[in-house]
């Protein structure tokens, strides 16, 4: 049995990453634990004091019935500022990965590419970097970058920040799990062809399986692999 960690920006990142992909995972018998950092929510108010406590509670009910979709059973969630990321230290983000990885001792991390549009993913893959640096004591063996719809691939792309696949999962089994549990995000899905829509998750899914032959997968970039 694998353990899996993912770790995610916002509510809703994680399923549009890898959600097909956990599903298998867990159909495989491995564990799987999600962190969600930011509140995905506080961006979209005027006032960014204002009290949201209500949408968030419902936001992270809404992510707890996508990932019970997937199978996933342990999600955590953290309250660091959406879409203002770089207005905390990197260290505090950093140091909340590391107390989960202390904790759950996961082999493989799936988390955000460092090219996307949005700040908070861009220093979620930073931190994540950090706080798996390759000693001997991190339990990490593997660390994968999923991409995010309206994000992976809205940015201004140069070879130096292109989502560029080199790891494909097929999910021809499990896709369907990955477009009901985004069901569930319905204040953060959108109406095709809008990327973020459901179609737009099925169509980006049969694309990358034609990539490998199958009738669906997710494409990943294999950042590092530690075999000792």
């Amino acid at each position: 049995m694998k353990k899996i960690l993912v770790v995610a920006a916002h509510p809703d990142d994680e399923t549009l990453g890898a959600g097909a992909t956990m599903a298998r995972h867990i159909k495989e018998g491995d564990s799987v634990s999600v962190i969600i950092l930011g509140t995905g929510l506080a961006s979209r108010n005027e006032d960014k004091n204002s009290d949201i406590s209500r949408e968030m509670l419902k936001l992270r009910e809404d992510s707890k019935k996508a990932l019970g979709e997937l199978g996933v059973k342990e999600v955590e969630f953290f309250d660091f500022p959406d879409n203002r990321f770089d207005s905390v230290d990197l260290l505090e983000i950093v140091k909340t990965i590391e107390k989960v990885i202390d904790r759950k001792k996961p082999e493989i991390i799936y988390t955000h590419h460092w090219g996307d549009m949005n700040i908070d993913h861009r220093m979620t893959f930073s931190a994540v970097m950090t706080a798996t640096r390759p000693m001997l004591s991190c339990s990490v063996k593997k660390i994968l970058c999923f991409e995010v719809t309206s994000s992976s691939e809205w940015n201004a792309q140069n070879p130096n920040n292109a989502f560029m696949p080199n790891y494909f999962v097929d999910v021809s089994q499990t896709l369907k799990k990955k477009l009901d549990a985004l069901a569930h995000y319905k204040g953060e899905m959108r109406e095709y062809p809008h990327p973020r829509s459901t179609e737009g998750n099925e169509y980006l899914a049969r694309m990358r399986g034609l990539t490998i032959s199958t009738k669906a997968a997710e494409a990943f970039v294999l950042v590092r692999e530690l075999v000792r």
